[in-house]
């Protein structure tokens, strides 16, 4: 894990499935975990329930991911972990003690398990027992101002033997609100010796490099950022290269968005895929003049084809009724790096 700098997308629900980690990898992402999944709920459901089938599901095309779990009971933890490193089909294994999500900490799990820090130990130390794959833990700065537990939780988990720590920048009382507190993260990875991952208000080349560099970690997670915008990653690799960072042009977005679509119905056929689609779509052309009369008309679209043909009209036509002009792909500075 330490031969390359990480240029992550960071697990998110409902979104982090195969189709979008193999268009963030064909960018330039080099790190992806599968959707969370709850130990317990994957351990007593049957082999062929769908929604693990879905969570757990790896592209034909995509390099392995590390697969993620939720939970509080180190044993289901532990024999989750080793049940996945069975399958053969993933790269490594992560436990969110992150997720500020009330649904997840109502359970103890997610972001709470930072208050109860021996249970921590407990948890990684059994997991780490349980695979042989590389092991990594994500959590948060704290539970709240008053609580920064993340020094603490770090140090505990490098002792019991994980590979890799993912921080974000933010308490779980502050959910996404307020800043990512990039120096927190720095001070973290000044005190152990695992790689670190800086996560939170990564939204572009520039906020990705200026991270690195505050924070001193071996590398970047991308979340929210990467929603419609596979093409992030493409910039932080040019930044980091010194190149010229290149934007896509309207054509360019049409074809993913058309892409990440066709992965959608390979997957889950025609209509949930296009249910899946709506956000995707909506995101994709998230800040363009008329987007948000083009989302109105995309989710009572009743095909794929039809969202398609509805932003393929958009671009060609322009959404006050005039021809758009030729695309053009906007370019901006040399790299900072």
């Amino acid at each position: 894990m330490t031969d390359k700098l990480l240029i992550a997308l960071s697990p998110m629900a409902g979104i982090s499935d195969w189709p979008m980690r193999t268009l963030c990898t064909e960018m330039g992402c080099n790190y992806t975990t599968t959707e969370m999944i709850s130990a317990q709920g994957f351990l007593s459901a049957p082999d062929t329930m769908n929604i693990y089938r879905f969570l757990l599901a790896v592209g034909p095309e995509e390099p392995a991911p590390a697969a993620q779990i939720f939970g509080r009971h180190e044993e289901l933890l532990s024999r989750a972990a080793a049940r996945l490193t069975e399958s053969g089909r993933f790269s490594g294994i992560d436990i969110n003690m992150g997720c500020p999500a009330q649904k997840v900490v109502t359970g103890g799990a997610g972001s709470a398990l930072m208050k109860d820090l021996p249970l921590c130990s407990r948890i990684i130390r059994s997991v780490r027992k349980s695979t042989s794959l590389p092991l990594s833990v994500k959590m948060r700065l704290g539970w709240d101002p008053e609580h920064i537990t993340a020094p603490e939780l770090a140090h505990i988990a490098e002792d019991c033997g994980a590979d890799l720590i993912t921080i974000h920048g933010r308490t779980r009382i502050q959910q996404y609100s307020g800043h990512a507190d990039w120096e927190a993260i720095a001070m973290v990875k000044r005190t152990v010796s695992i790689p670190v991952i800086c996560n939170g208000d990564i939204d572009s080349a520039e906020s990705a490099l200026l991270a690195l560099r505050k924070t001193g970690c071996d590398g970047i997670a991308v979340g929210r950022g990467a929603l419609g915008n596979p093409f992030i990653f493409r910039q932080i690799r040019s930044a980091l290269q010194g190149q010229r960072i290149t934007f896509p042009n309207d054509r360019e977005i049409i074809e993913t968005a058309v892409r990440h679509g066709e992965m959608m119905r390979s997957w889950k056929g025609e209509h949930a895929a296009m249910l899946e689609m709506r956000k995707h779509m909506a995101w994709y052309i998230r800040g363009k003049k008329g987007a948000a009369k083009l989302r109105a008309r995309i989710v009572t679209a009743g095909t794929l084809d039809e969202m398609y043909s509805l932003m393929q009209e958009f671009t060609r036509i322009g959404p006050d009724g005039t021809t758009a002009p030729a695309d053009t792909t906007e370019e901006k500075g040399p790299g900072l790096f």
